[in-house]
């Protein structure tokens, strides 16, 4: 499946925060996007799930024009920097909601099985990062967006995320985007920077020391 975004036009009380954008994932890849805090990432993110409304913007799946938001057909999953299980629900249940096994996530995170029975709200940040990403990535869907899900976890549980990505990949298109830039660069199949309010598709790393993602010399280091 072809995911396409383009012609995105999005002001903030009159102040034009992104124009002319154009992004394209599909089934098989990951498409990373990177950009300075404040760019836009999750504006755009969230004009591609349909919680933002854009002035402009046209969203197609396999070239024709989706007319409602995408969130609607029941197509996509969107994990939000914000957390979106209820503090006071227990894992079990969550998972449940879900239809999903606790067993299998305790078989790939087995420092995470024994909370099976504990309200959500009290884990810690960086373990209800995990169980969020687990869940958006795990759930049925054909397009995943993920706003900043390594933020806060330990670096074990980043290397199976990122094996998990590999593995969802294969049946949907993955966006992602997260200030740990060399994990993006590391897993994206295609990379676009967000920059003054536009999207550049990088093709070559260099191009993210030449447009001052990155200072010179980073991608040597």
């Amino acid at each position: 499946m072809l995911f396409e975004l383009d012609n995105v036009e999005l002001y903030f009380k009159n102040k034009r925060i992104l124009n002319g954008i154009y992004l394209k994932a599909e089934t098989g890849k990951v498409t990373g996007i990177l950009g300075r805090n404040g760019c836009g990432k999750s504006s755009l993110l969230n004009i591609a799930f349909g919680s933002l409304k854009a002035k402009y913007q046209l969203i197609r799946l396999d070239n024709t024009p989706v007319l409602k938001p995408l969130y609607q057909t029941k197509r996509v999953k969107y994990l939000p920097q914000y957390h979106f299980v209820p503090n006071s629900f227990r894992l079990a249940k969550v998972f449940k909601l879900y239809q999903l096994q606790w067993e299998d996530f305790a078989k790939r995170f087995p420092t995470m099985a024994q909370f099976e029975k504990h309200r959500f709200k009290n884990l810690s940040g960086g373990e209800r990062r995990l169980i969020e990403s687990y869940i958006i990535l795990k759930s049925d869907s054909q397009i995943v967006l993920l706003d900043e899900p390594f933020s806060h976890l330990a670096p074990l549980h980043i290397d199976v995320v990122k094996e998990l990505i590999e593995e969802e990949k294969q049946n949907k298109a993955i966006i992602i985007s997260d200030h740990m830039y060399r994990h993006i660069i590391d897993m994206s199949d295609d990379l676009y920077l967000l920059k003054n309010g536009t999207t550049k598709l990088i093709t070559n790393l260099t191009e993210l020391e030449d447009y001052h993602y990155l200072s010179e010399g980073t991608l040597s280091n």
